[in-house]
Protein backbone atom coordinates (compact mmCIF):
# COMPACT_ATOMS: atom_id res chain seq x y z
CA UNK A 1 0.00 0.00 0.00
CA UNK A 2 0.85 3.45 -0.56
CA UNK A 3 2.06 6.17 2.12
CA UNK A 4 -0.95 8.00 1.68
CA UNK A 5 -3.54 4.78 1.90
CA UNK A 6 -1.55 3.47 4.82
CA UNK A 7 -1.84 6.67 6.79
CA UNK A 8 -6.11 6.52 6.18
CA UNK A 9 -6.06 3.29 7.06
CA UNK A 10 -4.44 4.05 9.95
CA UNK A 11 -7.43 7.09 10.78
CA UNK A 12 -10.19 5.14 9.71
CA UNK A 13 -8.92 2.10 12.21
CA UNK A 14 -8.21 3.98 14.80
CA UNK A 15 -11.18 6.35 15.09
CA UNK A 16 -13.68 3.07 14.93
CA UNK A 17 -11.94 1.82 17.56
CA UNK A 18 -12.19 4.90 19.85
CA UNK A 19 -16.19 4.55 18.76
CA UNK A 20 -16.47 1.16 19.57
CA UNK A 21 -14.13 0.79 22.76
CA UNK A 22 -13.72 4.72 24.15
CA UNK A 23 -11.43 4.45 26.79
CA UNK A 24 -11.59 1.50 29.68
CA UNK A 25 -9.92 2.01 32.71
CA UNK A 26 -8.74 -1.66 32.50
CA UNK A 27 -6.17 -0.77 29.07
CA UNK A 28 -2.95 1.36 29.26
CA UNK A 29 -3.03 4.66 28.42
CA UNK A 30 -0.22 7.42 26.73
CA UNK A 31 -1.75 10.49 28.68
CA UNK A 32 -1.11 8.76 31.98
CA UNK A 33 2.45 8.42 31.15
CA UNK A 34 2.50 12.09 30.12
CA UNK A 35 0.62 12.63 33.48
CA UNK A 36 3.00 11.29 35.21
CA UNK A 37 6.17 12.46 33.60
CA UNK A 38 4.53 16.33 34.11
CA UNK A 39 4.15 15.56 37.62
CA UNK A 40 7.54 14.25 38.09
CA UNK A 41 9.22 17.18 36.32
CA UNK A 42 6.37 19.83 37.86
CA UNK A 43 7.36 18.69 41.02
CA UNK A 44 11.19 19.11 40.82
CA UNK A 45 10.81 22.78 39.02
CA UNK A 46 8.01 24.42 39.96
CA UNK A 47 10.23 26.20 43.31
CA UNK A 48 12.47 28.97 43.81
CA UNK A 49 13.50 31.39 40.82
CA UNK A 50 12.67 31.51 37.55
CA UNK A 51 9.96 29.60 37.58
CA UNK A 52 8.51 30.96 34.23
CA UNK A 53 11.37 29.66 32.29
CA UNK A 54 11.75 26.27 33.83
CA UNK A 55 8.29 25.74 32.86
CA UNK A 56 8.58 26.86 29.13
CA UNK A 57 11.76 24.60 29.15
CA UNK A 58 9.67 21.60 30.95
CA UNK A 59 6.74 22.42 28.68
CA UNK A 60 8.92 22.90 25.24
CA UNK A 61 11.03 19.54 26.12
CA UNK A 62 8.22 16.83 26.81
CA UNK A 63 6.50 18.24 23.72
CA UNK A 64 9.23 18.04 21.31
CA UNK A 65 10.40 14.59 23.14
CA UNK A 66 6.82 13.22 22.36
CA UNK A 67 7.14 13.81 18.88
CA UNK A 68 10.63 13.22 18.05
CA UNK A 69 10.50 9.76 19.41
CA UNK A 70 7.53 8.57 18.00
CA UNK A 71 8.83 9.75 14.82
CA UNK A 72 11.89 8.17 15.17
CA UNK A 73 9.71 4.93 16.18
CA UNK A 74 7.82 4.94 12.63
CA UNK A 75 10.83 5.83 10.63
CA UNK A 76 12.31 2.82 12.50
CA UNK A 77 9.16 0.28 11.26
CA UNK A 78 8.75 2.32 7.94
CA UNK A 79 9.59 -0.89 6.08
CA UNK A 80 6.96 -2.99 8.22
CA UNK A 81 3.22 -1.47 6.71
CA UNK A 82 1.59 -3.79 9.34
CA UNK A 83 3.43 -2.68 12.19
CA UNK A 84 3.15 0.51 10.83
CA UNK A 85 -0.58 0.38 10.59
CA UNK A 86 -1.50 -1.79 13.71
CA UNK A 87 0.80 1.05 16.12
CA UNK A 88 -0.43 4.12 14.22
CA UNK A 89 -4.05 3.12 14.77
CA UNK A 90 -3.40 2.57 18.07
CA UNK A 91 -1.87 5.96 18.53
CA UNK A 92 -4.93 7.14 16.78
CA UNK A 93 -7.39 5.46 19.13
CA UNK A 94 -5.25 6.79 22.29
CA UNK A 95 -5.28 10.22 20.63
CA UNK A 96 -9.02 10.58 20.44
CA UNK A 97 -11.77 11.13 22.95
CA UNK A 98 -15.25 11.36 21.84
CA UNK A 99 -17.03 8.00 22.69
CA UNK A 100 -15.69 8.55 26.72
CA UNK A 101 -16.48 12.58 25.97
CA UNK A 102 -20.43 11.11 25.45
CA UNK A 103 -20.00 8.73 27.67
CA UNK A 104 -19.01 10.92 30.90
CA UNK A 105 -21.35 13.36 29.82
CA UNK A 106 -24.25 10.75 29.28
CA UNK A 107 -23.27 9.27 33.29
CA UNK A 108 -23.89 12.66 34.78
CA UNK A 109 -27.58 13.29 33.24
CA UNK A 110 -28.04 9.57 34.25
CA UNK A 111 -27.13 10.49 37.49
CA UNK A 112 -29.08 13.47 37.76
CA UNK A 113 -32.15 12.04 36.23
CA UNK A 114 -32.17 8.78 38.31
CA UNK A 115 -30.49 9.85 41.35
CA UNK A 116 -31.14 13.42 42.13
CA UNK A 117 -29.30 16.45 41.98
CA UNK A 118 -26.49 15.86 44.68
CA UNK A 119 -25.69 12.70 42.44
CA UNK A 120 -25.54 14.79 38.88
CA UNK A 121 -22.92 17.22 41.07
CA UNK A 122 -20.54 14.20 41.88
CA UNK A 123 -20.44 12.71 38.42
CA UNK A 124 -20.48 16.07 36.74
CA UNK A 125 -17.20 17.06 39.02
CA UNK A 126 -15.18 14.24 37.43
CA UNK A 127 -14.94 16.18 33.67
CA UNK A 128 -15.14 19.54 34.37
CA UNK A 129 -12.82 22.27 36.19
CA UNK A 130 -15.35 24.23 37.84
CA UNK A 131 -17.03 23.53 41.06
CA UNK A 132 -19.83 22.13 41.38
CA UNK A 133 -21.10 21.81 44.98
CA UNK A 134 -23.60 24.94 44.83
CA UNK A 135 -24.74 24.19 41.31
CA UNK A 136 -28.85 23.42 40.30
CA UNK A 137 -29.82 21.40 37.80
CA UNK A 138 -30.05 24.05 34.51
CA UNK A 139 -26.56 24.88 35.20
CA UNK A 140 -25.40 20.87 35.72
CA UNK A 141 -27.12 20.86 32.02
CA UNK A 142 -25.20 23.66 31.17
CA UNK A 143 -21.91 22.40 31.58
CA UNK A 144 -22.55 19.27 30.40
CA UNK A 145 -23.10 20.98 26.97
CA UNK A 146 -20.48 23.52 27.61
CA UNK A 147 -17.94 20.81 27.97
CA UNK A 148 -19.07 18.48 25.25
CA UNK A 149 -18.75 21.70 22.80
CA UNK A 150 -15.39 22.78 23.97
CA UNK A 151 -13.97 19.03 23.81
CA UNK A 152 -15.26 18.09 20.91
CA UNK A 153 -12.52 20.69 20.05
CA UNK A 154 -9.72 19.79 22.14
CA UNK A 155 -10.34 16.63 22.43
CA UNK A 156 -11.54 15.43 18.88
CA UNK A 157 -10.64 17.79 16.05
CA UNK A 158 -7.51 19.13 17.41
CA UNK A 159 -6.14 15.63 17.73
CA UNK A 160 -7.64 15.10 13.89
CA UNK A 161 -6.03 18.07 12.64
CA UNK A 162 -2.60 17.44 13.45
CA UNK A 163 -3.05 13.77 12.47
CA UNK A 164 -3.59 15.24 8.69
CA UNK A 165 -0.61 17.47 9.01
CA UNK A 166 2.18 15.31 11.18
CA UNK A 167 0.69 11.52 11.72
CA UNK A 168 0.37 10.16 14.95
CA UNK A 169 3.38 11.80 16.03
CA UNK A 170 2.25 15.24 15.69
CA UNK A 171 -1.37 13.99 17.33
CA UNK A 172 0.39 12.85 20.30
CA UNK A 173 2.85 15.89 20.82
CA UNK A 174 -0.97 17.70 20.59
CA UNK A 175 -2.06 15.88 23.09
CA UNK A 176 1.04 16.10 25.84
CA UNK A 177 0.61 20.27 24.89
CA UNK A 178 -3.18 19.97 25.96
CA UNK A 179 -2.42 17.52 28.78
CA UNK A 180 0.33 20.30 30.01
CA UNK A 181 -2.26 22.94 30.12
CA UNK A 182 -5.08 20.66 31.85
CA UNK A 183 -2.54 20.27 34.43
CA UNK A 184 -0.87 23.07 35.01
CA UNK A 185 -2.20 25.98 33.02
CA UNK A 186 -3.84 26.96 35.77
CA UNK A 187 -4.14 30.88 36.83
CA UNK A 188 -3.64 29.88 40.35
CA UNK A 189 -0.51 31.22 42.72
CA UNK A 190 0.74 27.59 41.97
CA UNK A 191 0.98 27.48 38.67
CA UNK A 192 0.91 31.43 37.56
CA UNK A 193 4.42 31.30 36.51
CA UNK A 194 5.41 27.52 35.94
CA UNK A 195 2.68 27.17 33.59
CA UNK A 196 2.44 30.36 32.00
CA UNK A 197 4.23 28.64 28.65
CA UNK A 198 1.89 25.54 28.57
CA UNK A 199 -1.29 27.45 28.63
CA UNK A 200 -0.18 29.91 26.16
CA UNK A 201 1.04 27.40 24.17
CA UNK A 202 -2.03 25.67 24.38
CA UNK A 203 -4.03 28.32 23.25
CA UNK A 204 -1.94 28.87 20.06
CA UNK A 205 -2.55 25.18 18.85
CA UNK A 206 -6.04 24.79 19.57
CA UNK A 207 -6.81 28.10 17.66
CA UNK A 208 -7.56 26.79 14.40
CA UNK A 209 -9.20 23.62 15.64
CA UNK A 210 -11.73 25.35 17.54
CA UNK A 211 -12.74 27.64 15.21
CA UNK A 212 -13.54 24.44 12.32
CA UNK A 213 -15.03 22.60 15.19
CA UNK A 214 -17.58 25.65 15.29
CA UNK A 215 -18.39 25.79 11.57
CA UNK A 216 -18.19 22.42 10.86
CA UNK A 217 -20.99 22.33 13.29
CA UNK A 218 -23.40 25.30 12.24
CA UNK A 219 -23.03 23.76 8.40
CA UNK A 220 -23.67 20.46 9.44
CA UNK A 221 -26.67 21.52 11.95
CA UNK A 222 -28.24 24.07 8.92
CA UNK A 223 -27.97 26.65 11.82
CA UNK A 224 -27.83 30.68 10.59
CA UNK A 225 -28.23 31.62 14.34
CA UNK A 226 -25.22 29.24 15.32
CA UNK A 227 -23.35 31.26 12.60
CA UNK A 228 -23.93 34.75 13.86
CA UNK A 229 -23.34 33.28 17.43
CA UNK A 230 -19.85 32.22 16.14
CA UNK A 231 -19.34 36.30 15.44
CA UNK A 232 -21.17 37.67 18.07
CA UNK A 233 -20.10 35.51 21.03
CA UNK A 234 -16.78 33.53 20.25
CA UNK A 235 -14.47 36.13 20.99
CA UNK A 236 -15.68 37.27 24.10
CA UNK A 237 -15.02 34.07 26.06
CA UNK A 238 -12.21 34.20 28.63
CA UNK A 239 -10.45 31.52 26.26
CA UNK A 240 -9.58 32.85 22.94
CA UNK A 241 -10.62 29.01 21.40
CA UNK A 242 -13.18 27.44 24.13
CA UNK A 243 -15.90 30.14 22.96
CA UNK A 244 -15.79 29.31 19.41
CA UNK A 245 -17.62 25.87 19.45
CA UNK A 246 -20.06 26.69 22.67
CA UNK A 247 -21.24 29.92 21.01
CA UNK A 248 -21.86 27.68 18.20
CA UNK A 249 -23.53 25.21 20.40
CA UNK A 250 -25.70 28.07 21.80
CA UNK A 251 -26.53 29.28 18.85
CA UNK A 252 -27.77 25.40 17.21
CA UNK A 253 -29.91 25.27 20.74
CA UNK A 254 -31.14 28.77 21.07
CA UNK A 255 -29.71 28.58 24.57
CA UNK A 256 -27.65 30.40 26.65
CA UNK A 257 -24.36 29.52 28.11
CA UNK A 258 -21.38 31.04 30.40
CA UNK A 259 -21.98 33.13 33.38
CA UNK A 260 -20.23 32.84 37.28
CA UNK A 261 -18.59 29.76 38.18
CA UNK A 262 -16.37 29.00 41.00
CA UNK A 263 -13.17 27.49 39.97
CA UNK A 264 -10.19 26.44 42.97
CA UNK A 265 -11.84 28.47 45.29
CA UNK A 266 -11.94 31.94 43.20
CA UNK A 267 -15.12 33.04 41.59
CA UNK A 268 -14.66 33.44 37.62
CA UNK A 269 -17.24 35.56 36.11
CA UNK A 270 -17.81 35.09 32.28
CA UNK A 271 -19.93 36.72 29.67
CA UNK A 272 -22.83 34.63 28.57
CA UNK A 273 -22.73 33.55 25.33
CA UNK A 274 -26.67 33.75 23.96
CA UNK A 275 -29.89 35.50 25.06
CA UNK A 276 -32.43 32.70 25.61
CA UNK A 277 -32.05 31.36 29.26
CA UNK A 278 -34.62 28.35 28.67
CA UNK A 279 -34.71 25.13 30.83
CA UNK A 280 -32.36 22.74 29.02
CA UNK A 281 -33.36 19.16 28.52
CA UNK A 282 -32.34 15.54 27.89
CA UNK A 283 -33.15 16.17 23.98
CA UNK A 284 -30.77 19.24 23.87
CA UNK A 285 -28.62 16.80 25.59
CA UNK A 286 -28.96 14.05 22.84
CA UNK A 287 -28.64 16.33 19.68
CA UNK A 288 -25.47 17.33 21.00
CA UNK A 289 -24.27 14.15 21.17
CA UNK A 290 -25.63 13.11 17.89
CA UNK A 291 -24.11 16.69 16.27
CA UNK A 292 -20.58 15.73 18.14
CA UNK A 293 -20.71 11.94 16.26
CA UNK A 294 -21.29 13.50 12.70
CA UNK A 295 -18.86 16.49 13.41
CA UNK A 296 -16.12 13.28 13.81
CA UNK A 297 -17.54 11.53 11.10
CA UNK A 298 -17.72 14.44 8.07
CA UNK A 299 -13.92 15.86 9.63
CA UNK A 300 -12.67 12.49 9.69
CA UNK A 301 -13.66 11.92 5.69
CA UNK A 302 -12.74 14.93 4.70
CA UNK A 303 -9.04 14.57 6.14
CA UNK A 304 -9.38 10.95 3.81
CA UNK A 305 -10.43 12.79 0.74
CA UNK A 306 -8.20 15.23 0.91
CA UNK A 307 -5.11 12.09 1.31
CA UNK A 308 -6.88 11.08 -2.02
CA UNK A 309 -6.91 14.03 -3.40
CA UNK A 310 -3.21 14.63 -2.75
CA UNK A 311 -2.12 11.05 -3.90
CA UNK A 312 -3.95 11.51 -6.84
CA UNK A 313 -2.72 15.34 -7.77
Amino acid sequence: MTSDELVTYVLITGFVLDCLLGDPLWLPHPIRLFGNSISFFTEKLNCGKNRRWKGAAMAFALVAFTYISLKVVFLFLKNYEWACLALGSLGVFYGLANRSLIYESYKVMKALKNKGLEAGREQLSYIVGRETQSLNEQQIRTAVLETLAENLSDGVIAPLFYYALGGVPAMLAYKMANTLDSMIGYKSEKYREFGWFAARFDDVVNFVPARITALLMVILSLSPRGLRYIFRYGHQHSSPNAGYPEAALAGILNCRFGGSNVYHGQLVEKPYIGTNPRILTDSDFRKTCLLNFFTCVVFVGLICVGMIFLHHG
